[in-house]
């Protein structure tokens, strides 16, 4: 059955926690029938530092403290003010998911940064990114792979029906790979970090979801160059950005390697950019089902997969209204529907 899911981030302040999670719940609980809701931890960042995706993932790391410092965070010796600050957020959201899901029985998603981001934005005390450290970076990893469990188990703990899927967000993944990152100074670039290297930065990571129970997603953005290693490591699910793919949602070589992926039992997340909205016709949903159906006839995958795909509005560079972000969902449940009877079709 086809789903609607969302990476998390929401507009709001530090009074609205509540407010938004039900509303995000909600409008997940009113998509149309054959369309699945898979109900996801809002995170609200313009409540500051801390509660960035960054700073939200960073806090969780088990014995290694974060600081947020003149450049962003960092690792240090004891954790800061800001730390602790990001610490209380991820209570307030698990307690507001607690009040909202009341009594929910099946899937919730929560989504961090992966290891490779993660590690790629995150600086060391010396002052580099910790991806310039091959041993940092490997600590970095595991240190994630805990935190992920004790997250899993927090979240059952507030919602005992609760079914996790992690969503681990990598939009950098290529840029690692590829070598593109600058240094501290800006005057040189990182060395890439090859395949096999990626593969086994995620490894202890996905290894540690499977072991908590839970689900997991690898979310590329829009760098599709990153799918075999993500599959290779072992991920349940891969997302894509498909806009961001090519036009009209295609690229070829793309298209094969998520064909491949997907003949391999592993699901695709697709993240869906908002609707165009004309005065006469309303939101060209079509538009968006085409991202997925048209590209996904065209790679030859059978149509009766489609009702395997989870659709999730792709991250905005503002984070615009609530009313917007609650349209977002109720167009892509559409969309998904349209999917679901093409499925059938």
């Amino acid at each position: 059955m086809t789903a609607v899911s969302g990476h998390g981030p929401w507009p709001g302040g530090e009074r609205d926690v509540l407010e938004v999670q039900q509303l995000a719940l909600g409008e997940l609980a009113e998509l149309p029938t054959g369309v699945d809701g898979v109900p996801f931890l809002t995170q609200l960042p313009e409540r500051g530092a801390g509660a960035d995706a960054l700073g939200r993932t960073a806090v969780l790391l088990a014995e290694m403290p974060v600081e947020l410092g003149p450049h962003g965070w960092k690792l240090t010796e004891r954790p800061g003010a800001d730390a602790r600050r990001a610490e209380a957020f991820w209570r307030e959201d698990l307690g507001a998911l607690a009040v909202a899901a009341h009594g929910h029985v099946g899937p919730i998603a929560v989504e961090l940064l992966g290891p490779w981001t993660l590690a790629a934005q995150l600086w060391s005390a010396r002052g580099d990114r910790v991806l310039a450290d091959v041993g940092a970076r490997a600590d970095l990893a595991l240190a994630l792979a805990d935190s992920v469990r004790t997250l899993v188990s927090d979240i059952v703990t507030q919602v005992p029906g609760a079914e996790v899927t992690v969503q681990l967000a990598e939009p950098l993944l290529g840029q690692v790979h590829a070598g593109v990152l600058p240094t501290f100074s800006g005057f040189s670039r990182l060395r890439s970090v090859a395949g096999p290297e990626i593969v086994g930065g995620l490894e202890p990571v996905l290894a540690a979801v499977r072991d908590a129970g839970a689900r997991s997603v690898v979310h590329l953005g829009g760098t599709w160059v990153g799918v075999p290693p993500v599959v290779l490591a072992g991920a349940d699910t891969l997302g894509l950005d498909l806009a961001d793919v090519g036009p009209g949602g295609w690229n070829e070589q793309a298209w094969e390697l998520i064909a491949r992926a997907v003949e391999r039992g592993v699901g695709l997340w697709a993240g869906l950019p908002p609707a165009q909205i004309s005065q006469c016709a309303g939101p060209a949903l079509g538009q968006l089902a085409d991202l997925v159906g048209v590209p996904w006839r065209r790679i030859g995958l059978p149509a009766a997969q489609l009702a395997e795909v989870t659709l999730l509005a792709a991250p905005r560079r503002s984070l615009g209204s609530l009313d917007e972000h609650r349209a977002e969902l109720a167009n892509l449940g559409r969309v998904a529907e349209s999917l679901a009877e093409k499925a059938e079709a």
